[in-house]
């Protein structure tokens, strides 16, 4: 599977290729974006190429709440006896590097950096966390772009402070589970112009990667392509006093051990504009 196939980086269509029977080219074409965005290539001017989502449709993007212990203790609010599950929409995915958009009538957009699943078999009602690794192609980096207003002020949905388009840049690539052998020690940072805000490891989850899994196969069937956000640490905007939410001109860095880094600039909304 070759990288320049793929049109200006701009993602791998997982579910239509395992969908044909081709997960290990799946697998190796991961390798090559990877490779070629790490080391460069010399038919590809990375200066001026757009970098993709590595996954060009998502089926669906499954979010898990509250799932570090130290944002909840941050946001006051009681450790959750089960995953809290909200959904984004598949437009909301974007390249790593691309501008997020602040909606109109923003009061609070926020960050949040996240371990994102990537699911490479079709999974449902699995009989236990333990079948989980059976069912996952592969990590990347998720930044689950929020607006905390319309979150929780503007009816309690959390749905309507996370489907804005441009919330949830996703990449630069994906890397493949059997490199990472322990998804809970990885390290999370993320920087709001040149500041740490959130700095944390995955070893903070309350429910484990393998758990996420399984327990959102009971509730809905998880298809090639489909995408789990694990949760975000503490450092939130939401979680400072005064709130430290994100504005125009503002640039977001993030990153995870193993998993490349992310930056994006904020812009506010311009009907018309392009994405």
């Amino acid at each position: 599977m070759d990288v320049a196939s793929f049109d200006g980086l701009v993602g791998l269509d997982v579910r239509s290729v395992i969908a044909a029977g081709a997960e290990p080219a799946t697998i190796e074409g991961m390798r090559q974006i990877r490779a070629a965005l790490l080391t460069g290539r010399p038919d590809i001017d990375l200066t001026s190429t757009r970098i993709g989502s590595p996954i060009a449709q998502p089926g669906k993007v499954v979010c898990v709440g509250l799932n570090y212990r130290q944002h909840a203790a941050e946001a006051q609010m009681p450790i959750p006896e089960e995953p809290i599950l909200f959904m984004k929409a598949p437009y909301t995915v974007q390249g790593p590097n691309d501008t997020v958009i602040i909606p109109p009538g923003s009061e609070k957009t926020d960050y949040e950096v996240e371990l994102a699943v990537v699911i490479g078999r079709r999974a449902e009602y699995l009989a236990s966390p333990a079948e989980s690794q059976e069912y996952i192609l592969g990590y990347a980096i998720s930044n689950d772009v929020s607006e905390r207003h319309f979150q929780l002020e503007r009816g309690g949905q959390w749905d309507k402070g996370k489907n804005c388009d441009t919330f949830n840049p996703l990449g630069p690539w994906i890397v493949s589970a059997d490199e990472i052998p322990d998804p809970q020690a990885l390290e999370l940072r993320l920087r709001v112009n040149g500041e740490l805000r959130q700095n944390s490891s995955t070893a903070d989850m309350i429910f484990d990667v393998d758990h996420l899994v399984w327990y959102v196969s009971q509730f809905m069937t998880l298809l090639p392509g489909d995408v789990i956000n694990t949760g975000t640490p503490q450092g939130v905007g939401s979680g400072f006093a005064p709130g430290k939410f994100l504005t125009a001109g503002d640039v977001v860095e993030v990153e995870i051990s193993g998993l490349g880094a992310q930056r994006h600039a904020l812009a506010e909304y311009s009907r018309g504009g392009a994405r």
